[in-house]
């Protein structure tokens, strides 16, 4: 997949991280039916590996699922085994590299401007800025599109529907979020209220890219 243009595209990516394997399934295909295009299972989630590929068999070859928090090669195999078709990784290191090596275009960790280099250099297809709250939020990103105008940035850590505006307004490519969006849903909580709050999200992203 062309993990780039997607990013550009849609500029949401869903983070999906349960203790609850069946929930977790549940709450994956509760945000692609909403509109959420890009969703990602993190493999510290419980049983991840099985929900991505029951998620894979439901949701079919043509929709776009990532593994999240691939740290090692031996996470980069299990995830392109499972059916993931692109890797999430919080930081630079094996999982990167071992997951472009299975053809897998992989959003990677960063945090500072060596590591945006350091980055690029191994392959990656975009830059996960990652904890994005913690590194100076939207202003760190108009920051950092002075020396890197062209590069990818998807913030990553304390977007709430306010922020997403904000980063997306600021110059970033997409924004990754996990629990304002999610909430307790991949625990067995409420599909309805994660409805609702998928439908706030998108609509917000949206309403930022005009």
């Amino acid at each position: 997949m062309d993990l780039q243009a997607a990013l550009a595209t849609h500029r949401l990516v869903a983070i999906v991280r349960g203790t609850d394997a069946d929930a977790a399934l549940r709450t994956v295909l509760t945000l692609a039916d909403e509109g959420v295009e890009l969703i990602e299972v993190s493999l510290t989630g419980t049983d991840a590996l099985s929900v991505i590929a029951r998620a894979r068999a439901a949701l079919g070859p043509g929709r776009p699922l990532g593994a999240g928090t691939v740290l090692t090669a031996d996470d980069a195999r299990a995830a392109h085994d499972a059916g993931a078709d692109f890797a999430v990784t919080p930081a630079l290191g094996e999982g990167v590299s071992a997951a472009l090596e299975l053809g897998l275009p992989v959003l990677a960790g960063v945090f500072t401007p060596t590591e945006i280099v350091a980055a690029r250099s191994l392959g990656a297809t975009a830059l996960k800025l990652f904890p994005a709250a913690q590194a100076g939020g939207p202003a760190y990103v108009k920051a950092l599109r002075a020396p890197f105008p062209h590069e990818p940035l998807v913030p990553v850590g304390g977007v709430d529907e306010q922020a997403a505006r904000a980063y997306l307004m600021a110059g970033a490519t997409a924004v990754g979020v996990g629990s304002p969006l999610v909430g307790d849903a991949a625990d067995g909580g409420s599909l309805t209220a994660l409805r609702a709050r998928a439908h706030a999200f998108t609509t917000a992203v949206r309403e930022a890219a005009r």
